[in-house]
């Protein structure tokens, strides 16, 4: 590859993947390392010559090296010469249990380059082919599937739905240390890299320049089985999620579905659901005891697998997710008809005309209330007054779902269960109901 196409290999790249995004600009993630300086070069040059398009870099002092200040300012005064918007981001790396710290600051700086990157613009990572290499044998040492083989994707989307781009994956180390020199482009070196202790490091300086030496064209071919792999997941993707379809109802796992498909499409359909839950994928042995706890059990019965984020817990014939970080539910002594009310972080109350209950008098309060699962009721067209629990668990409600069930009172009488009854005597044909909507929309 000659120093000019790693400049058309990244312009391809950019109008592949980001098409309609490219207006909105770029956000480099800018470390000062040469792959990160090359990439800033590049992408300057191309904004340039395509209408001055907003160019943004982002450093993320993670505190890790004594040298991360000085880093810092050698950042900051490349983006002065080339008159490119800086930004620098301090993390703090919180230990966590079975968790490398390789891993936590990989997560704490996407969460920093996220949050300072140009509004709507896409991410830019300087990630190439020689770092594929690495993370694919890091993935095989570690006893990953397909998927994990697959290493990084080109393009990618953050939890907050920001466009994240990788435009030199397929260009070489050698080849961006060469474009570096070729057209001058100074950087720093990070002496933590010269230390074998972590694993990247030492397949970067002993292992890979033996296969590099031994075997001619070696990260190309890796690059090809990479790519034949991507693809193979993304066909598995397309059948799993086909098969989540058929055996999803109200972001639930209906379990009978789930046992018309074989083993294999069954952990498929299991770590595609989790997935949407934003939960690390689960050991062999815990997706086991999900399927094998799940499918063997009596239909009354209820089962709870501890993960990492939260917890699956079989209920009624479904299978449901519980985040561990569930905020608490909180009381509104005073709840008004005019305006949205936030019940938790991505949920809020609106009220809605029609068939509910009647219009609360000018003299009654109205109040917003959770948990009192003792307050006794009649709902409309049921037989008799019984506890608000008896009744959610009459609805199939699942235990721990009850207590966040917002209740409407006026004054101090019970008139709806948002989402499930209302109050027999307070009905009303031409009258309010409350209804949950995603805060976000």
């Amino acid at each position: 590859m000659e120093r000019t196409s790693v400049y058309k290999q990244f312009t391809a790249m950019i109008e592949q993947h980001c098409g309609g995004r490219i207006h909105k600009g770029f956000t480099v993630a800018l470390s000062g390392g040469v792959d990160s300086v090359v990439l800033l070069y590049l992408c300057h040059r191309y904004a340039t010559q395509n209408g001055d398009l907003p160019v943004k870099a982002v450093y993320v002092n993670h505190g890790l090296s004594e040298n991360a200040l000085q880093w810092q300012h050698f950042c900051e005064q490349l983006c002065q010469k080339l008159s490119i918007m800086f930004n620098a981001a301090q993390v703090t790396i919180q230990a966590k249990p079975r968790t490398s710290l390789e891993a936590q600051a990989r997560e704490a700086r996407y969460l920093a380059l996220d949050k300072h990157a140009l509004c709507g613009s896409t991410l830019l990572i300087g990630q190439h082919a020689d770092d594929q290499v690495e993370t694919f044998f890091i993935r095989l040492k570690r006893g990953s599937g397909l998927q994990g083989l697959g290493a990084m994707r080109v393009s990618t989307t953050l939890p907050s739905g920001r466009h994240c781009l990788r435009p030199l994956i397929q260009v070489e180390r050698q080849e961006i240390e060469a474009f570096a020199q070729t057209f001058g482009l100074q950087h720093i070196e990070d002496e933590s890299n010269r230390s074998d202790v972590f694993d990247r490091n030492f397949l970067r300086n002993q292992v890979l320049p033996l296969l590099k030496g031994r075997f001619k064209g070696f990260v190309p071919s890796l690059m090809r089985s990479i790519s034949i792999l991507q693809a193979q997941q993304a066909l598995i993707d397309e059948l799993s999620e086909s098969d989540l379809a058929l055996c999803l109802h109200d972001k639930c796992l209906v379990v009978m579905e789930l046992g018309k498909l074989s083993a294999l499409r069954q952990s498929n359909v299991v770590r595609t659901w989790l997935a949407k839950h934003n939960e690390s994928m689960p050991s062999k042995k815990q997706l086991e005891q999900i399927l094998r706890q799940s499918l063997g059990a009596r239909v009354d019965a209820q089962v709870t697998i501890q993960l990492t984020q939260g917890s699956v817990k079989l209920y009624q014939g479904r299978l449901y997710w519980v985040d561990n970080n569930l905020p608490p539910m909180l009381d509104v002594k005073e709840l008004s008809l005019n305006d949205p009310v936030s019940i938790c972080c991505d949920t809020k109350l609106i009220v809605c005309e029609g068939k509910g209950i009647r219009r609360p008098q000018p003299t009654e309060t109205v109040s917003l209330r959770f948990a009192c699962l003792s307050d006794k009721v009649k709902p409309l067209g049921k037989p008799g007054r019984n506890t608000v629990k008896h009744w959610l668990k009459d609805l199939n409600v699942p235990t721990w779902e009850r207590t966040r069930v917002p209740l409407i009172y006026y004054d101090d009488t019970l008139v709806a269960a948002v989402g499930y009854f209302v109050n027999e005597d307070y009905a009303s044909e031409q009258g309010i109901f409350w209804k949950e909507v995603n805060a976000r929309k």
